[in-house]
């Protein structure tokens, strides 16, 4: 959790280690993640490439997307550390009880972290019937402590996966499990709803390879079934809404605007997850499903950046934020400090604090479990 003004860097007890070095064209990132000082010492390394776009301070989705694409390697960081790897349930949690009764909530929900500093997003829900719920889930590398989460804390089975979009790093976890290691986990049921693959390499040909993993992966999985707007999935007390289908001639921003959101209501408290929508998608939405956007807790459309617009959020007055956002995209930092990158990030913290957001909880400082 961050508290603090909109755009100030967070709480006192947190540590941020952070080195810029360019080479060129390229900006190279080391240690890029600040995060609470009691997590450990564990690796802290890792690299990222952003085009030379960003000196421009252009930055398109590819290029953003691209931040994340470079292989972590291994740095020790003396005593303090990025999020662990690997999931050990004995790692400390930042823990919210919103349950009438703490001990026995009728849901949980995991946030994962930002194991590794670039931008992704991941959701884990257990109900107290004993059902698991997934939402997105990263990329390749986050699934060694996606699937070890999901055993340790529930059982290694799977009753229902949504996927928002296709963007590697939200789908890219999942191809992964299901193309080298199926045998892992148990899902039962796969829900998304994607433009076909010609129409998002014809409208964002620069994720071309990322699709072709996601779609070759998401192929290996039988039976997968297209959610619709208005329909409902029930699992215990978690009843989850899908809100909107896609538009083909939404062609700007081609992905991220086909993204698929729902409504969740658990226990008297409603959240929303808007995975990456933008201005284009969250304003078809917002003409059509307006009565249905108002909820406690809302998921900050693409990493809390360049989502939808501020109208979309006024709709939604949220009293808690759920921000998949890594440390330097939360500070917009290019490596010159606080402020200094092309993105919209402080943009949208203004917004949240003027529409009196209470709490942020953000993914740059560690695993995040809500108890509802």
């Amino acid at each position: 959790m961050t508290r603090g003004g909109p755009c100030e860097s967070g709480n006192e007890d947190e540590v941020s280690f952070f080195t810029l070095k360019v080479y060129s064209n390229h900006v190279f990132l080391y240690n890029d993640q600040r995060v609470d000082s009691r997590v450990g010492d564990y690796f802290a390394g890792v690299v990222f490439i952003i085009s030379s776009l960003v000196r421009k301070k252009l930055m398109d989705r590819r290029t953003f997307l691209f931040t994340g694409l470079v292989a972590p390697f291994a740095l020790k960081a003396g005593g303090t550390a990025m999020a662990a790897v690997n999931y050990n349930p004995d790692d400390e949690s930042l823990t919210f009880n919103f349950a009438d009764d703490p001990k026995a909530p009728k849901m949980t929900m995991w946030q994962l972290p930002n194991t590794e500093g670039p931008q992704m997003m991941g959701y884990v829900l257990r109900t107290d019937s004993g059902q698991t719920i997934v939402f997105d889930g990263g990329w390749k590398h986050n699934v060694p402590y996606l699937t070890e989460l999901l055993k340790t804390r529930c059982g290694g089975k799977v009753d229902a996966w949504f996927l928002t979009h296709a963007h590697i790093d939200h789908c890219g976890a999942l191809a992964e499990i299901l193309t080298t290691a199926p045998e892992s986990l148990e899902i039962k049921e796969l829900y998304y709803n994607f433009p076909t693959q010609e129409w998002l390499d014809k409208y964002e040909s620069g994720s071309k390879g990322d699709t072709k993993i996601i779609f070759d992966g998401l192929g290996k999985f039988e039976g997968a079934k297209k959610p619709q707007p208005g329909q409902i999935f029930e699992f215990g007390p978690l009843k989850i809404e899908c809100l909107n289908d896609f538009d083909p001639e939404i062609q700007n921003n081609a992905i991220n605007n086909s993204t698929i959101i729902y409504r969740l209501d658990v226990a008297g408290k409603s959240i929303l997850i808007l995975g990456d929508l933008g201005y284009e998608g969250g304003d078809r939405v917002l003409a059509a499903q307006k009565d249905k956007l108002d909820c406690d807790f809302c998921q900050m459309a693409h990493h809390g950046q360049q989502g939808v617009r501020r109208t979309f959020y006024e709709a939604v007055k949220p009293t808690f934020t759920l921000w998949p956002t890594p440390d330097w995209l939360w500070r917009n930092d290019n490596g010159k400090g606080d402020g200094s990158g092309p993105f919209k990030t402080c943009d949208t913290r203004i917004w949240a604090a003027e529409l009196g957001v209470k709490e942020y909880y953000v993914s740059k400082n560690g695993l995040i479990t809500l108890n509802f």
